[in-house]
């Protein structure tokens, strides 16, 4: 039976893991656009990889579970990087709810019914989830375990309650990682594991939609005063990705892995710290 590496969201982090993860199994390569998932595809195929590709829309319950059908026609689930989500400045604060908190436990849900003994997940969230402040116990438990279909309706998520991208996308990516902690419990009955990696400013379309939009100098002032003094490569992350879903991560499970270079530090503790 062929082993499939499920990657959703054709950026370089995606891929930078499934680089590290994909030598002699099928990686099923999905995002929104075909064309971005079939150019990601083209240059893992290139590079020696037996890659597929699909579209998938992670807000809907429907197209998640058609890319769960695709990966299970082509072999047993054994890993599976999640990487799709928007920025505080490409989308409102509702369709950030939608994609990056909905979206992630749609997927974690969907591909935890499937998921191979021994396999492993990455979930990408962000620094941003550490710079919220503190929410209640309640408030925890509500985004780790509320049922899925009921999660946009908690009250904490109200329009009137989250009326700034930033706030949504910190809520969400908060969301993601306790998301992923009750899912290890779920997971780990099947034998799987799964985590969260927080990465920092990373350079990315993505980041660089951020450090060219409103947030900018906010961004590149947090780079400059970092301890690491730089922005991080998806290699660097790919490393990461690897070790959690790998033989030599094997007691890692339901954990989230802050790597933004110090930024997070400096930002509670340093000279970024809010006044």
């Amino acid at each position: 039976m062929t082993d499939v590496i499920v990657v959703i969201g054709a950026g370089s982090i995606g891929q930078a893991i499934a680089r590290r993860v994909s030598a002699g199994k099928h990686v099923l390569l999905a995002d929104l656009r075909l064309e971005a998932a079939d150019a990601a595809g083209k240059v893992l195929s290139d590079a020696g990889f037996a890659v597929s590709t699909a579209v998938v829309d992670v807000s809907s319950r429907e197209s998640v579970q058609a890319l769960v059908g695709q990966a299970t026609a082509i072999g047993d689930v054994t890993g599976v990087i999640h990487a799709a989500g928007v920025s505080p400045s490409q989308a409102s604060p509702a369709t950030i709810l939608k994609v990056d908190l909905y979206g992630t436990a749609l997927v974690l849900e969907a591909f935890g019914t499937v998921i191979a003994k021994g396999g492993s997940a990455v979930v990408i969230a962000s620094q941003s989830g550490h710079r919220l402040p503190a929410l209640t116990a309640e408030q925890n438990t509500a985004l780790a375990t509320t049922p899925v279909d009921d999660l946009l309706a908690l009250p904490m998520l109200a329009p009137d309650k989250v009326t700034d991208p930033l706030n949504a996308y910190q809520i969400s990516k908060r969301g993601n990682s306790l998301r992923v902690m009750a899912e290890a419990v779920r997971w780990g009955k099947r034998g799987a594991r799964v985590n969260t990696i927080s990465p920092g400013i990373i350079m990315t379309p993505l980041a660089n939609d951020e450090l060219s939009g409103p947030r900018g100098e906010g961004y590149r002032n947090m780079i400059a005063l970092s301890p690491a003094g730089r922005a991080g490569t998806p290699d660097e992350v790919g490393t990461v990705g690897a070790l959690l879903m790998g033989a030599d991560g094997a007691f890692i499970t339901g954990s989230d892995f802050l790597m933004d270079g110090g930024v997070t530090a400096f930002y509670w503790y340093g000279d970024l710290a809010p006044r």
